[in-house]
């Protein structure tokens, strides 16, 4: 949906993220009052977590601007490998060495398509390259939300996480975009297709934020990035019917 309003001409992608946390943040926010119930975890780690996640969301939807949606879809998979180091290193899982052997195929495989974007295979996007670093960067800020939703999910109550996330989140988002992104929105001819991409990003990052502490608790952070893999089919195939990429 990101990439939708960006061919319609808007390049605001954390005016967008933000509408999805302002939607957490007033429905999971409203359960919180009405059980007025206090704070498990302090604000300033909610605060963190909102950050990180901002960061990653921007750095990634940045990225549909200068690389192709598969190669942007395929190096988001970096999120299993940080995922895993994360993991280890703060909540003290353990991978047997089947798991980081397939980590390790993952990694070989994201190198393939650096190497098409570099112009060996020919990558898609204006500056395939610049996106690519976008994306990478971003995987490393998104699997630290990950962790740490999961840490806090599998610790304290799954409503509070969700709308602090949105809470801070949409603090953080009006922050960054009055700096970044108000002359662009100023500018911006706003049409019924613009609004309904909008509409639409913000449903779907609802919907993906209402489910994601639900798998977080069960599977954990790696599981979770694992199963995000078949989104890389369906980007394919909006690649190919809505953008018309080969």
């Amino acid at each position: 949906m990101f990439l939708f309003a960006y061919v319609l001409g808007v390049d605001a992608p954390i005016t967008q993220t933000s509408f999805a946390y302002f939607s957490l943040a007033v429905v999971y926010g409203s359960i919180l009052l009405y059980r007025g119930q206090k704070l498990r975890i302090p604000w300033y780690w909610y605060l963190a977590l909102g950050f990180v996640d901002v960061q990653g969301n921007y750095l990634v939807n940045k990225a549909f601007q200068f690389s192709s949606i598969t190669s942007v879809t395929l190096l988001d998979c970096w999120t299993v490998v940080w995922a895993i180091i994360l993991t280890y290193i703060f909540i003290g899982t353990r991978y047997s060495l089947w798991q980081l052997l397939g980590a390790a195929l993952c990694v070989l495989g994201l190198g393939l398509v650096l190497l098409s974007d570099a112009g060996v295979g020919g990558g898609g996007g204006s500056k395939p390259l610049l996106g690519d670093t976008l994306v990478i960067a971003g995987t490393l800020f998104f699997s630290m939300s990950n962790v740490g939703e999961e840490f806090c999910v599998k610790k304290k109550d799954r409503v509070e996480v969700v709308s602090m996330i949105g809470l801070f989140g949409m603090l953080v988002s009006g922050v960054e975009l009055s700096i970044f992104e108000l002359k662009t929105l100023e500018s911006v001819t706003w049409s019924t297709d613009i609004i309904l991409a909008f509409i639409g990003y913000t449903l779907s990052s609802f919907m993906f934020y209402s489910i994601t502490p639900f798998v977080l608790k069960l599977s954990g952070a790696t599981m979770f990035n694992l199963s995000l893999l078949t989104s890389d089919m369906w980007a394919v195939v909006v690649r190919i019917l809505f953008y018309r990429q080969q």
